[in-house]
């Protein structure tokens, strides 16, 4: 017994609620809780030391964030999403991140990029030629990461966050689709490559198309997706 209350001290004293609010904004996004799973006060409560009102705290979050939903009678419920859905967060997101592309290639300097088009040149390659899905969407993360910092907008950053969340695992189903990884893959080297000559509309251009493609690839392939 001892040793269970030493290790939910340690648990708790990592996961207050911001802790626990991160644990489960990945757990949704990575569909290790797929949509329509219940969510229940009390088990995480005891999951992860923290009170039940913490827990409620954290489910208004996620609820803000469109990750779950509170349904009078049953509960916090993980939000599923249909195909109109994930279309109109595609439409956002292909206004919002060829906005951060195209301020963050007016605010950096043009060098700053250089390390990601080599990241994206033969590393990159090799991952997809060797099926590493799993690393090659790692580095699509630290370049959505570096394009979101480098835009140095606050409020712009926020709203990303939530498209994200929300279109993380359609991203992740899209990337392992036949081709679409070497497509992509070439369709974020011309971004880098305009973003290193410092030519903004070309960089936001070339993103609005990078984003297009990837709903029409979701349009192609939906039933298998979601």
């Amino acid at each position: 017994m001892p040793k269970n209350k030493n290790s939910r001290s340690k648990t708790s004293a990592k996961t207050g609620s911001d802790g626990v609010l991160e644990i489960l904004r990945d757990k949704i996004a990575n569909h290790d809780l797929p949509p329509g799973s219940k969510l229940r006060e009390s088990n995480l409560s005891g999951d992860f030391g923290v009170s039940r009102a913490r827990i409620r705290e954290v489910f208004g979050a996620l609820e803000g964030r469109g990750l779950i939903e509170r349904i009078p009678n049953r509960g916090a419920v993980v939000t599923r999403l249909n195909s109109e859905q994930v279309f109109n967060l595609f439409d956002v997101r292909e206004v919002l991140e060829a906005l951060s592309v195209r301020l963050a290639t007016e605010k950096q300097k043009p060098e700053s990029w250089q390390d990601l088009i080599e990241l994206f040149g033969e590393p990159a390659e090799k991952l997809i030629k060797d099926g590493d899905r799993e690393e090659y969407i790692k580095q699509l993360a630290i370049l959505r990461q570096r394009m979101v910092d480098g835009a140095d907008n606050a409020l712009l950053a926020g709203h990303l966050d939530g498209l994200y969340d929300r279109t993380r695992v359609v991203i992740r189903r899209i990337v392992i689709l036949p081709g679409r990884a070497q497509k992509g893959l070439s369709e974020h080297r011309k971004i880098l490559a305009a973003m290193r000559l410092g030519d903004a509309d070309k960089a936001e251009r070339l993103k609005r198309e990078n984003i297009h493609a990837a709903r029409e690839c979701f349009r192609q392939y939906q039933k298998f997706i979601l």
